[in-house]
């Protein structure tokens, strides 16, 4: 029963996601993503995380109705999706149920994220952000432009900036908190998740 409330609850989140981030990022990747083939979708997905994470992990990847589906059935907890964004480089994820739930809450309008542990995603293969007047934005605003993220892994939990002391955009020293003073701020570390282990 667990299980099949959690199956329920990560297939509200990522379709909450897949939602939230065509109003996010555009289409612009769109095409690019449906002429791959479900193996090379698959293997893009699988990129996401270090193999000792993503081998054991959930794929779903979109179908031919765009909604996505299930093609590789997981015993880790773990869900790897082979795109995020929509923009020209794709960005695959691999995030554990914490971090779905964190997504699904951000997605909906929440006021503030429910998970009660700390999510860890991975984004091995870099992502994208919007900037606008020195600000990480998000959602895509006028007038904002796409940032290329470096490979980077994340930490969904509250970050205050006073309390930790961490800068609030990248920097050399590649840990950040992104979207500072809001419920939604949380880690980003830009460090290759692939030579993590």
């Amino acid at each position: 029963m667990v299980m099949k409330r959690y199956t329920i609850s990560l297939c509200f989140a990522v379709s909450a996601l897949s939602i939230a981030l065509l109003s996010f990022a555009g289409t612009k990747n769109e095409n690019r993503i449906k002429s791959m083939s479900k193996e090379e979708l698959i293997k893009l997905a699988l990129s996401a995380a270090p193999v000792q994470i993503s081998k054991d992990a959930t794929i779903m990847v979109s179908g031919e109705d765009g909604k996505l589906m299930e093609v590789k059935k997981g015993t880790n907890g773990f869900t790897c999706l082979p795109d995020l964004s929509g923009l020209p480089e794709p960005d695959p994820i691999c995030a554990d149920p914490a971090s779905w739930q964190w997504v699904s809450d951000l997605s909906s309008g929440a006021p503030k994220p429910t998970n009660s542990i700390p999510g860890i995603s991975y984004m091995a293969k870099g992502g994208w952000h919007f900037e606008k007047d020195g600000k990480i934005l998000n959602k895509k605003e006028p007038g904002a432009k796409a940032v290329e993220e470096p490979p980077h892994w994340m930490v969904f939990w509250p970050f205050d900036k006073k309390t930790v002391k961490l800068p609030t955009l990248p920097n050399n020293g590649g840990t950040y908190i992104m979207w500072e003073d809001t419920p939604y701020a949380h880690l980003m570390i830009y460090q290759d998740p692939n030579k993590m282990f």
